[in-house]
């Protein structure tokens, strides 16, 4: 079975508050797919790295 996802590269970035914006974490990078999220330092919920976590395969390449 071949696996769609085999060699993707997947981009995560977080900042810490809605008016922050990702654009300059990931500037001159090219992702398939980006998984961000917009949480406080403080907190170790993060369901955006989570979901990159689950969607990684082997062959992939997580930033």
């Amino acid at each position: 079975m071949q696996d769609s996802y085999r060699g993707h590269r997947l981009g995560y970035t977080r900042v810490f508050s809605e008016d922050q914006n990702t654009v300059r974490h990931l500037d001159g990078l090219s992702f398939d797919k980006v998984f961000t999220d917009k949480v406080s330092g403080g907190h170790a919920h993060r369901p955006q790295l989570t979901a990159l976590l689950g969607h990684a395969r082997e062959g992939g390449t997580p930033w």
